[in-house]
């Protein structure tokens, strides 16, 4: 190996390391800055970055009601996600496909994290139904349990769940 790509190579390891000690410590990956003269400066950069002849990326920032802030961001080559066995996501996406289940991670976003309240909402249904649809998105990882009967979405899910919901925007 040439001593430039060498350098290179710790240069790309130096990002990584700095994104996970940043997931692991705040469950939210760096974001860099746009440049006023480049609108499509993520996707330049991911073009940058890119060692397959594609990627996907998605990253968001977000200040949610309750305080809490989250800054995300994920890439994957897009051959990877092209050749891999999409049925292993039919469980994820199953748990957001009923309308009381996005209604339940809309309202623990906002701010409504307790069972009670959660089951105060007109349209969730019978406490059964709440907690149906509550073990639903718990098993897919929408939802983890916070303290007795509380509710939150994990840090990793946040922005990815926002991304769902705004690429099903019409």
């Amino acid at each position: 190996m040439s001593p430039p790509a060498e350098d290179e190579l710790a240069q790309r390891l130096a990002r990584i390391e700095g994104r996970l000690d940043a997931l692991e410590t705040t469950g939210a990956a760096p974001s860099a800055p746009a440049s006023g003269d480049d609108p499509y400066w993520a996707l330049n950069q991911l073009r940058d970055l890119a060692d397959s002849p594609g990627a996907v990326l998605f990253t968001g920032l977000v200040d949610l009601p309750t305080g809490e802030h989250y800054e995300w961001q994920q890439g994957v080559p897009a051959e990877g996600v092209l050749e891999s066995d999409w049925s292993l996501q039919a469980p994820a996406l199953a748990a957001l496909a009923h309308p009381a289940r996005v209604r339940i991670l809309q309202e623990v976003l906002r701010g409504t994290r307790s069972a009670a309240d959660l089951q105060a909402l007109d349209d969730i249904g019978s406490t059964g139904r709440l907690y149906h649809h509550v073990r639903q998105l718990v098993a897919a990882g929408w939802l983890r349990t916070e303290g007795r009967a509380r509710y939150s979405v994990p840090p990793q899910r946040v922005i990815p769940l926002l991304v769902i919901i705004a690429c099903t925007a019409s």
